[in-house]
């Protein structure tokens, strides 16, 4: 299996959700499928059925966040320098609205676009890399070309 690129912020997100499911939610889940059975036939049961099926979600949850956390490479963005790559945080231009925006290149699992968090393997992630500031960079999109500056490259 390859390597999930992620930061330490997102390894953290992914740790305190596998514990709140491990310690919150499957202990409540399977507390409210004890409760439904009491209530007898279960072939008509809708709160037994309903409880099943979110446990069933929990644990394929909790399955697909162990994979990740074991699968996932952490890299320290404050402690990378130079061009653009996985981490840096890009303030970039659009040459056409002036418009800046500011992102993060990181990994798909925490990509949030509306958060300012990037997944690196977008296409505009991808015409970024390498760059630097001063550069300009085209990026095919749905809607057309784009053409942007980068302004700033930091890692922090």
């Amino acid at each position: 299996m390859e390597k999930i690129p992620m930061t330490p912020r997102g390894m953290t997100a992914l740790q305190v959700e596998l514990k709140k499911l491990k310690s919150v939610e499957r202990p409540a889940i399977i507390a409210a499928i004890a409760e439904a059975r009491e209530h007898g036939d279960l072939s008509e049961n809708a709160e037994y059925h309903s409880a099943r099926e979110k446990h069933s979600f929990i644990e394929g949850r909790i399955k697909e966040l162990e994979g990740l956390i074991s699968l996932a490479s952490v890299i320290d963005p404050s402690k990378l320098s130079g061009s653009i790559k996985f981490g840096a945080t890009v303030t970039i231009i659009d040459e056409d609205t002036d418009e800046e925006k500011t992102y993060q290149l990181v990994g798909e699992q925490e990509a949030d676009i509306e958060n300012g968090f990037l997944n690196i393997k977008s296409p505009l992630a991808r015409a970024l890399i390498g760059k630097e500031e001063g550069d300009s960079v085209e990026v095919r999109t749905p809607g057309g070309a784009r053409a942007y500056e980068v302004a700033e490259v930091v890692y922090k």
